[in-house]
């Protein structure tokens, strides 16, 4: 292997390299945002929500969960476009939203019934509103605990965006490969890509945990 060699067309392909790795940054954190918000939605229809909506949401969260990310992507490139027009971006983006909320959505269901019915009676005994009694009693305490979970599925986003090469959003992946096509180097540059995967997945967890401490409830 001639390092030098190979840092000389690696600096020669920073700006493509650099470009990629925003790509991955901008839709994973865009995907990661929409996909919490809409993974709330998700769980407050299955936690508060009436049978059939209940049955429904749970239907489609089921589906999703046991399709792969791959197979989410191509169904949103291929078959959304037949009915609205979507730009690669703007598929992978919906697939990766989609994926992120259902595992957001299951991860906090999870802690909203982990907490005491108490709660609940108390917030409603001072006279809270539903709303009042989720956004000041009920949400804090089922975030902070499904937050390490929460941090697991951003990883996981992450991960999930290199499978967007496969409908040509130009992110790492398909930088890299591009890169490779004109400097035949394959090994080393799927290594480069694989350690700045490595240091995203590795920041996204320092910084939850660090997150987690501070927000965590003094013993």
């Amino acid at each position: 292997m001639d390092l030098t060699r190979f840092f000389t067309d690696l600096y020669t392909a920073r700006w493509p390299l650099l470009e990629g790795v925003g790509m991955t940054l901008v839709i994973s954190f865009i995907a990661i945002v929409l996909g919490t918000l809409l993974g709330i939605g998700v769980a407050l229809s299955l936690v508060y929500g009436g049978k059939a909506q209940r049955f429904a949401v749970r239907a489609l969260l089921e589906y999703v969960r046991g399709t792969p990310v791959f197979v989410l992507i191509l169904a949103c490139y291929y078959l959304l476009s037949t009915i609205i027009q979507l730009t690669p971006f703007q598929a992978g983006l919906i697939a990766l939203t989609v994926f992120c909320s259902s595992h957001v959505g299951e991860n906090l269901r999870g802690a909203l019934l982990a907490l005491p019915k108490g709660q609940t009676e108390a917030a409603k005994a001072i006279g809270l509103t539903f709303r009042q009694s989720f956004i000041y009693v009920l949400a804090p305490q089922a975030l902070r605990q499904a937050l390490p979970a929460w941090i697991n599925t951003a990883a996981e986003l992450v991960k999930a965006s290199t499978l967007l090469a496969v409908i040509g959003v130009v992110e790492l992946m398909l930088t890299t490969r591009q890169i490779i096509a004109i400097k035949p180097r394959p090994l080393e540059f799927y290594f480069m890509a694989g350690v700045i995967y490595f240091l995203i997945c590795f920041s996204i967890e320092r910084l939850g945990r660090r997150i987690e401490r501070r927000v965590a409830l003094p013993s």
